[in-house]
């Protein structure tokens, strides 16, 4: 199995290679979407706003706007 840097340059070559302005408009999208997808990912919630979730988790349950355990595996199965 090859090392992460390793497949880093490989991929890169074959990148380089690449003739079809289509294929690399994709690799684009696909790149800006996981870039902006980790940035929202590793930022941190204030705590007013865990509060305000938290808040609004429990206003939920008491107005019975909720789905069991049971439902969610049914609507999967």
């Amino acid at each position: 199995m090859m090392d992460l840097q390793t497949r880093k340059i490989e991929f890169i070559q074959e990148f380089l290679k690449l003739q079809s302005e289509e294929v690399i408009s994709q690799f684009e999208n696909l790149l800006k979407k996981k870039s902006t997808k980790e940035k929202s990912i590793t930022k941190p919630m204030s705590i007013k706003e865990l509060n305000s979730r938290i808040d609004k988790s429990e206003a939920d349950f008491t107005n019975g706007k909720f789905k069991t355990s049971s439902q969610l595996l049914a609507k999967y199965k």
